[in-house]
C-alpha cells in the first residue's frame, strides 16, 4: 500500500469524472472502466464497444496513478470491472495488492510476453518507444547520439529538454535504474545537470521548443512528434531512436487488466475487444498519438520502424511501479525535482 500511496502523490492535479460513453446498450449488461487514458483519445473505443456489444460503459476518468490508488483502498468493494492504465507501473502496483484477475490465455498470446505481465494478470494494449527528438536544422541525425550516456558530453550545455516531473521521464529513470543500477544512474543525472538541461513540465512542449530551435534535442516518448506535426506540419523536427539496450530506448506500454471483484465475463470481452485488429488499427489510422499496435501483423504508423526492430533495457514493466517512489526521491536529491 506504501507504494501505492506514493503512486497517488504522482499526479500534480486529479480529474476524475463518471461519464457513460454514449451508444445504444441493448440489455448486455453494465461495464465499469477506471481510465488512465485521457478521453480524448480512447472515448471511440468504448463507444464501439458499446455499438458492437450491447453492453453499456461506464468510465471513471482520472491519472492511472491516483486510480491504483483509489482501487487499492476500495479493495474488494472498487466497482471498477476494468483498469485501463497509461503505464506498467500503476498495473503493476494493484497487482502487488492481489486485486487482479488473472486473463486467459487466449487473451494473453495476442501480445509479445516483453508487454505483458509475466503472471497473466494485465496485458499491454499499445506501446510507445522513448526517443531523441531534434532539430533537422541544427543536427544531422548522424549528429545525434545514440545513447542517453552520451548526454554527458559538454557540447550538450544548454541544448537539452527534459520533463523531470512527467511520468513517462520517470518511468524511463527507473527503467535506468533496474538495468543500470542507482549508482551510474546518479552519476548519469549529475552529469546531465552540469550540461543545464532546460526543464519543462511535459513532452509537448520540449517538442516545440525543439522545433523552434530553443533547444536542439529532447528525450520524449516518439508520438509526440505527430502531436506537433498536427499544428506545425513544416517544423523541423524528426525523431532518433537510440541503440538496442539503451536505457533511453525504453519501449512501454498502456495495458488493461480485469479486477478479481468485478465482472469477469464483461472484462475480459473488453480487454478482447482493445486487442483485436479494428481496435489495434485504431492507434494507426486514426489516435494522433500515433501509438504502436503490439497485436502480430499490423503495422505502426508509416515512417515508424517497426516494434520488432526496437529494443528496450531489459526490464520487466510492471516493476516500474515498485519504483518510482525511490526515482522520485533520486530526482529530488539531484535537483531535477523539489
Amino acid at each position: 500500500m506504501r507504494n501505492l500511496r506514493a503512486l497517488a502523490l504522482v499526479g500534480a492535479v486529479l480529474a476524475v469524472g463518471a461519464a457513460a460513453c454514449g451508444g445504444g446498450g441493448d440489455g448486455g449488461g453494465k461495464l465499469t472502466v477506471y481510465s488512465g487514458r485521457e478521453e480524448e483519445l480512447v472515448a471511440p473505443l468504448f463507444q464501439r464497444f458499446e455499438q458492437e456489444t450491447g453492453i453499456d460503459v461506464e468510465v471513471r476518468y482520472g491519472d492511472s496513478a491516483e486510480l491504483a490508488a483509489t482501487i487499492a483502498e476500495e479493495g474488494d468493494n472498487s466497482p471498477a470491472d476494468v483498469f485501463f492504465a497509461q503505464d506498467p507501473g500503476s498495473l503493476g502496483a494493484v497487482e502487488a495488492e492481489g486485486l487482479l484477475a488473472k486473463l486467459p490465455a487466449e487473451i494473453l498470446d495476442r501480445v509479445p510476453d516483453a508487454f505483458r505481465d509475466p503472471d497473466g494478470h494485465w496485458a499491454g494494449t499499445s506501446g510507445r518507444a522513448r526517443v531523441l527528438v531534434y532539430n533537422t536544422d541544427a543536427l544531422s541525425e548522424d549528429e545525434v547520439p545514440d545513447s542517453v550516456f552520451d548526454l554527458t558530453d559538454p557540447k550538450w550545455k544548454g541544448r537539452i529538454g527534459i520533463a523531470p516531473t512527467n511520468a513517462s521521464f520517470q518511468a524511463f529513470v527507473s527503467a535506468m535504474r533496474l538495468s543500470e543500477g542507482d549508482e551510474r544512474t546518479r552519476e548519469w543525472l549529475e552529469a546531465v545537470k552540469r550540461n543545464d538541461p532546460k526543464f519543462y513540465e511535459k513532452n509537448t512542449p520540449i517538442v516545440e521548443a525543439v522545433a523552434s530551435g530553443e533547444i536542439a534535442l529532447g528525450l520524449v516518448n516518439h508520438y509526440y512528434l505527430y502531436l506537433v506535426r498536427q499544428e506545425q506540419p513544416d517544423a523541423p523536427i524528426a525523431n532518433h531512436f537510440l541503440a538496442p539496450g539503451d536505457p533511453g530506448s525504453l519501449v512501454s506500454v498502456a495495458g488493461a487488466a480485469v479486477l478479481a471483484s468485478g465482472d469477469r465475463d464483461l472484462g475480459e470481452r473488453f480487454v478482447e475487444f482493445l486487442l483485436s485488429a479494428e481496435s489495434q488499427r485504431f492507434y494507426v489510422d486514426e489516435a494522433e498519438e500515433a501509438e504502436y499496435p503490439l497485436v502480430a501483423g499490423i503495422a505502426p504508423k508509416p515512417g515508424l520502424p517497426s516494434l520488432d526492430s526496437l529494443r528496450g533495457p531489459e526490464i520487466v514493466l510492471d516493476r516500474l511501479g515498485a519504483e518510482l517512489e525511490g526515482t522520485l526521491e533520486l530526482l529530488n536529491e539531484t535537483g531535477y525535482t523539489s
